[in-house]
């Protein structure tokens, strides 16, 4: 156990360094970055009815399934959306109205025309206990960090976190030509 122990901790001391080495990649190339916001549900203040809103966080870097804010934190990707003018309700599918509601908040939130933001963002604890305990994209089995493409793919093709995150860096500080 102690063995599993002391190979969870290094797992962990790799992953941050490799985040802090992904932040100064990142910045030093004047990689795209996207818009963090919480999304604020319709409420009243005061008695009177606020609309939802996205209400900007930051800003972070998309890299796959996580999210690197400039100052290091990871976020297990949410939803996006990009700020694009609300139109007027078409009475279309709910899928199709719910995308317009959420572009009204991205307007709400004074997001620039065109901008694409992030939101339902969940931080990731990179502790060896939280990342055991995690269902989320980044978890630690047995010594080893690792990073699920999705959720219904399970763990069975769960890749090596560090080496996926320097792949997802490098596409983002240097996309390839035409991209």
């Amino acid at each position: 156990m102690a063995d599993t122990d002391e190979r969870d901790e290094a797992a962990v001391a790799a992953a941050r360094a490799a985040v802090a080495d992904a932040v100064r990649t990142l910045t030093t190339a004047g990689a795209r970055d996207e818009a963090l916001a919480e999304y604020v549900p319709r409420r009243r203040t005061l008695g009177i009815p606020r609309e939802p809103v996205l209400r900007p966080l930051g800003r972070v870097w998309r890299l796959g399934v996580v999210l690197l804010g400039p100052d290091g934190t990871l976020y297990a990707t949410g939803s996006l959306i990009r700020a694009t003018p609300v139109g007027r309700p078409q009475n279309l599918s709910g899928t199709a109205e719910a995308r317009r509601a959420l572009r009204a908040a991205a307007e709400r939130g004074h997001f620039a025309p065109g901008e694409t933001v992030d939101f339902d963002a969940r931080p990731i604890e990179l502790s060896s206990d939280a990342l055991r305990a995690s269902r989320g994209p980044v978890f630690l089995r047995e010594g080893r960090l690792l990073v699920r493409w999705s959720a219904a793919a399970g763990d069975a093709n769960a890749r090596e976190f560090v080496p996926y995150l320097a792949e997802r860096v490098e596409l983002l500080a240097h996309p390839p030509e035409g991209a």
